[in-house]
């Protein structure tokens, strides 16, 4: 296990990561575990020299990358990183991604009400919460989920690493607004086969009661490829929409998602995706690419409660929400499971090794 701390200028660092180049910039806090089959490098959380400092995604759990049979699955689906960019910018030669959105790998994003925690209830100049990420300043009256705002505290991080595991807990607590919780993450390999399981556990320690949803962001940049007609995203559920794609872009097919053409600049694929029911059955994707013959499964231990599929030409990301509602002294968890394969050389999408 290696674990390297330093400081360093988060664009000129994004911009050197998403272009794979040799730079003489220190490295992030980090962490890179295996299990000798799937070799995994995460960011790790920090307040003054973190990798992703934004105020949407949980800090705890950015991967850099993920390396299965010689294809990798997650890392930077932009170029560079603007402060001053909202979400995103697609200027056709390169993307820029916002300081809240530019992260990369599967990301979780907590909401309450398509806010966040205390925001409703919190003044101008109070406080609110984003779960894994910290006590933000309130300081207007309209949310904004991809605008930076003030870290007021980030609350005691600590992360225990291991040969294939990595252990983070974020303790938190806010006097102002209420809320307080003990937030914690392991991102751990599965021993002798291609699968990552990420364990989530989150304690109400305040007097109020914590309400919402959460999801993953999903952000699945495999071997670079565009998603186009040589991915397939398929689910255990017959799909509906309300508001389907275009179809010179993608299909809603049977359970699954088809796209009918390469994504090229500017062009977005997003869909709100329904027809799942009350069981966690419901909660499994599969994506699948037969141009470089690989895939993976994402498997939720409970019910989803939103699906949706948002791509562009650099990434794609499918986020299944789940809720929870966790009275003071109360806890939840939840588990997903990521599972790789390769695909047979000899067969089409929907065969695994």
């Amino acid at each position: 296990m290696r674990l390297t701390v330093a400081a360093a200028l988060a664009c000129a660092a994004f911009l050197s990561v998403a272009q794979g180049l040799k730079t003489s910039v220190s490295e992030f806090p980090q962490a890179e575990i295996s299990n000798g089959q799937l070799h995994v490098k995460l960011y790790l959380p920090d307040a003054k020299r973190g990798y992703y400092r934004g105020t949407r995604f949980d800090w705890s759990g950015t991967i850099g990358s993920l390396e299965y049979q010689g294809h990798r699955y997650y890392g930077p689906w932009f170029d560079s990183v603007d402060p001053k960019v909202h979400d995103y910018q697609d200027l056709g030669d390169k993307l820029v991604a916002s300081t809240c959105s530019g992260d990369s790998g599967p990301v979780d994003e907590f909401q309450t009400n398509g806010t966040a925690l205390g925001w409703d209830e919190a003044r101008v100049g109070g406080t609110f919460i984003k779960i894994g990420v910290g006590v933000l300043r309130k300081d207007d009256a309209h949310y904004d989920y991809v605008k930076q705002y003030e870290v007021v505290n980030p609350g005691r991080w600590t992360v225990a690493t291991h040969r294939d595991s990595v252990e983070f807990t974020q303790d938190l607590s806010d006097a102002s607004s209420g809320y307080g919780y003990v937030y914690r993450k392991v991102i751990r390999l599965a021993g002798g086969k291609p699968e990552m399981v990420l364990e989530h556990h989150l304690k109400n320690t305040g007097r109020r009661t914590i309400q919402g949803a959460v999801y993953n962001h999903n952000f699945l940049v495999l071997d670079s490829q565009s998603p186009g007609p040589d991915f397939v995203v398929t689910f255990p559920f017959q799909l509906r929409s309300p508001d389907p794609p275009s179809q010179e872009l993608a299909r809603l097919q049977g359970n699954q998602v088809v796209y009918s053409k390469v994504l090229r600049s500017g062009e977005v694929m997003e869909t709100l995706l329904e027809g799942f029911g009350e069981s966690p059955g419901d909660n499994q994707i599969r994506i699948e690419n037969r141009r470089v013959g690989a895939g993976l499964t994402i498997t939720g231990d409970h019910p989803l409660s939103k699906l949706n599929l948002w791509s562009i030409r650099t990434v794609l990301a499918v986020e299944p929400f789940v809720t929870m509602t966790i009275e003071p002294g109360g806890e939840f968890s939840w588990t997903t499971t990521y599972d790789y394969y390769t695909l047979p050389s000899n067969k089409g999408v929907g065969s695994r090794e």
